[in-house]
């Protein structure tokens, strides 16, 4: 699920460790020199650069916030007793200096990292390196170079792989191209398709700005030229139901609460009951949960709370107002919506009485920082826990439908009789 985390992305909760992940606003770091106790140990520049780096994540703290804004930065005491990280130095010298093998200075670093997040014991916090993070970023950011594909590697008979079209964006190269999701991607100029990875890093990574790819269905094998170029990720559909505006959203990114808009002004009068479909959406910037939720509530209307290490609890306001009225609105829940998707159901549940509906949701309350260190990796760490307008905690818990429907087949017709 995505995770809360500063600047107001919420992290998506399945597994994020599993996950690509994306974008970190900004970020502030803070620099302590380190002394070198053991003389006789030579280091040259790159050492002394990855280790200063290493120093400064130890010892500080990143602004960068994925999942809310205008949060007080918490104060981090720098760590006192320097002889831990001399005989971290001196543990890295080791390695580098006597070790059997050549090592990789660069992944043992990235392992040392990794390895004090792990330490936590928190499926939040965690090192990313530079292509999850800038899966991560693209994700939540709503935007990326490509052609408009979201692929997935099947596994069939025989150990046997197969890339897969996900699904195709609307207005992109690939729309234009026809292709449809269940076309089997085989070749990309030519070469062999290895799997999804293979083709996102061609595609993104590469100088060209067009490539032919080569895919099969229905057994049958075509061929496409698809020009490289600006994407832009739907992260929100919708439709109407006689009198009930349907939307879904898939997740909370940098651009969700304006696709949201476009959705309610372009419903006609007849349109006065809603429902919100947050079925597997995790989460994604917090920001934009809060920005959605002030869609729909009155000014100085609480849309949550954060209680940071300290037990300080602050309320964050809606300070918009209402874009539009409805008679009744249903939110639809399922055991992977998470985070930013809970934070959304609770403030409109708590404030205008919005009807929940499905199954019970993931149970995400907590936030997390983001920091993106120098070699374009991240690290991301729990910072607080969010609350519901009227203080409630549903970490590790759930938000429970107050209309439960398990039958996913019988989960809109629910929702939308909720509202009639």
């Amino acid at each position: 699920m995505k995770d809360e985390t500063k600047n107001k992305k919420t992290d998506k909760v399945e597994n994020t460790k599993n996950k690509s992940v994306r974008k970190v606003e900004r970020k502030v770091k803070s620099k302590e020199e380190i002394e070198i106790v053991n003389k006789s140990v030579d280091f040259n520049l790159l050492e002394v650069v990855i280790i200063i780096l290493i120093t400064g994540i130890v010892v500080s703290i990143a602004s960068g916030l994925i999942v809310y804004n205008n949060y007080d930065k918490l104060s981090v005491k720098e760590a006192s007793n320097k002889d831990e990280l001399s005989e971290f130095i001196e543990s890295y010298n080791h390695i580098i200096n006597s070790y059997v093998e050549d090592v990789d200075k660069k992944e043992l670093i990235d392992a040392a990292i990794e390895g004090m997040y792990n330490h936590l014991g928190d499926d939040y916090s965690m090192y990313l390196d530079v292509d999850n993070t800038n899966d991560l970023e693209e994700q939540l950011t709503g935007e990326y170079t490509g052609v408009g594909i979201e692929i997935r590697t099947d596994v069939k008979e025989n150990n046997k792989f197969e890339t897969v079209i996900n699904r195709v964006f609307e207005n992109t190269p690939a729309e234009r191209a026809g292709l449809k999701a269940g076309d089997v991607l085989l070749k990309i100029d030519g070469e062999e398709v290895i799997d999804a990875s293979f083709i996102a890093d061609t595609i993104k990574k590469g100088n060209k700005e067009s490539y032919e790819i080569t895919y099969k269905r229905n057994g049958k094998e075509h061929t496409v030229t698809l020009i490289r170029e600006r994407v832009y990720i739907n992260s929100v559909t919708s439709k109407t139901y006689d009198n009930v505006g349907y939307i879904k959203v898939e997740t909370f990114s940098a651009t969700t609460e304006e696709q949201i808009r476009k959705a309610i002004n372009a419903f006609d009068n007849k349109v006065t009951s809603l429902v919100i479909d947050l079925r597997d959406n995790t989460g994604g910037y917090l920001s934009a949960a809060e920005d959605v939720s002030e869609l729909f509530l009155e000014k100085g209307s609480v849309v949550y709370q954060l209680k940071d290490r300290n037990g300080k609890i602050t309320k964050y306001e809606a300070k918009k107002g209402v874009l539009r009225n409805f008679n009744k609105i249903a939110i639809l829940i399922n055991s992977s919506s998470a985070s930013a998707s809970e934070i959304l159901t609770l403030a409109l549940k708590e404030n205008i009485g919005a009807t929940v509906v499905g199954v019970k949701s993931y149970g995400k309350g907590t936030v997390q920082e983001t920091n993106t260190l120098s070699s374009g990796a991240m690290v991301k760490y729990t910072t607080s826990y969010w609350l519901s307008p009227n203080g409630n905690s549903i970490n590790k818990q759930g938000i429970v439908p107050d209309i439960e429907e398990a039958n996913v087949d019988k989960q809109i017709d629910a929702a939308i009789k909720a509202v009639k």
